[in-house]
């Protein structure tokens, strides 16, 4: 254990409580993940609730392997997932109680790739868990197993939120202020500006509720209408010079 690091240039050790052990997984000869009855797996792994959202939080990613393979302990092991823009290590392991319990065991997520990614990511895991994942059913052993303090451990996770909301709201500032320069100049695109300002507002709606990829797919929308309302403006500015002509 390394200890709690969460805003850091090269990545950040996050600390996670786990409270539900599904769900279960299989794996094969070479540690790749699989479901339960896969020809070729063999082998059982509980993932736990916090591993479940981390996986899914990553987006498209390759197949997780177990470096670490679980033996009779089957909430015990250590897995490498990886996508285009980040690479996460999950560590499962008991904390307190001898394993007899889900909520005796926590993850250890070290994350590498760049800060806002990280961020971005860390947020979502908090926001699809609906709970703060850094709260330890037993703050000492938690403190002790981790080498880090309560303080630590919020200030990690709550460092990367906060750099996210930031660098998400500038995207909506951003694309917000795109859609004010362009009203009024040609009346056929403002219905479409429309679009990308009801999209702006379910974007800042995702962001309250720190859900990440809610805001993406938010700005997304908003950014391909503004892009349609600038076509229509170009279209109607080259028609006006032709006239001219």
């Amino acid at each position: 254990m390394k200890g709690p690091l969460g805003v850091d240039p090269q990545s950040s050790i996050l600390y996670a409580q786990v409270v539900d052990s599904e769900p279960r997984m299989a794996f094969d000869e070479e540690g790749f993940m699989h479901q339960i009855g896969t020809k070729g797996s063999f082998g059982k792994a509980y993932l736990g609730d916090v591993t479940r959202v981390a996986l899914r939080s990553m987006g498209s990613h390759g197949p997780p392997r177990f470096t670490r393979l679980p033996r009779i302990d089957e909430q015990n092991w250590e897995m490498d997932c990886s996508t285009d823009s980040l690479r996460v290590k999950i560590t499962s392991k008991h904390y307190w109680g001898f394993g007899l319990f889900s909520k005796c065991f926590l993850n250890e997520i070290i994350i590498e790739g760049e800060l806002p990614v990280r961020a971005r990511y860390a947020m979502d895991i908090a926001a699809s868990l609906g709970r703060n994942p850094w709260e330890p059913t037993r703050v000492r052993a938690f403190e002790k197993v981790t080498s880090g303090s309560m303080e630590a451990h919020t200030s990690s996770w709550e460092g990367l939120i906060s750099i996210a909301r930031e660098s998400l709201s500038e995207d909506i500032s951003i694309l917000q202020d795109s859609t004010q320069r362009m009203k009024g100049v040609v009346e056929s695109s403002d219905s479409i500006l429309e679009e990308a300002e009801e999209a702006l507002d379910r974007a800042r709606e995702a962001l309250a509720d720190k859900n990440a990829p809610a805001v993406e797919r938010a700005l997304s929308r908003a950014s391909s209408a503004i892009a349609r309302a600038d076509s229509d403006q170009t279209t109607s500015s080259m028609e006006r010079i032709l006239l001219e002509d």
